[in-house]
């Protein structure tokens, strides 16, 4: 993954994410490109371990991903959310977008309950939530079973597009 400067005056979307095999991560630089690719936005792509307060406090929106896990978010995702969990009392993330994504090791391996339960965090913390455009699926987010192809990689760049752009509009 190469480095990145990241601009002030840009809106910020947080792209965060767990992988062990390197899918989610594909999956999450699709995401990030399709962030970058709105004018005046910006992903901010790490993963949920190197996630700090400021990151989570100064983006307009969240878009998480994870492997499945016993049809559930990852551990280390989840500890992202608790660790922050004092910015739901002081309403710091109501109003910003969120939006998940997963994959999984077999067909019917959860990446849907996955998903849920990244958006069940989110809106605990009072965040706006949105699935993956309907041209791409219109679901809860985006899933793949094992290596993403083309066509996640696409849904996951116009999940990550419709989150910045509808950040972008709420920041307007």
């Amino acid at each position: 993954m190469k480095i990145k400067i990241y601009n002030k005056n840009m809106i910020k979307i947080l792209v965060a994410w767990t992988s062990n095999s390197g899918n989610t991560e594909s999956l999450a630089e699709a995401v990030s490109k399709g962030v970058d690719s709105i004018e005046g936005a910006q992903a901010i792509l790490k993963r949920a371990k190197d996630v700090t307060r400021e990151d989570f406090v100064s983006a307009k929106g969240i878009i998480a991903g994870s492997p499945v896990y016993f049809g559930t978010m990852s551990a280390e995702l989840k500890d992202m959310f608790d660790r922050f969990v004092g910015l739901r009392r002081e309403g710091g993330m109501e109003g910003k977008i969120g939006a998940g994504f997963a994959t999984s090791g077999h067909l019917t391996g959860g990446k849907e309950t996955t998903i849920l339960s990244i958006l069940q965090a989110m809106l605990i913390y009072g965040m706006i939530i949105v699935g993956d455009p309907i041209k791409v699926g219109g679901h809860y987010g985006v899933a793949c079973q094992g290596c993403p192809d083309n066509q996640t990689l696409k849904a996951g760049e116009a999940l990550g597009a419709r989150v910045a752009g509808l950040a972008k509009a709420l920041c307007s």
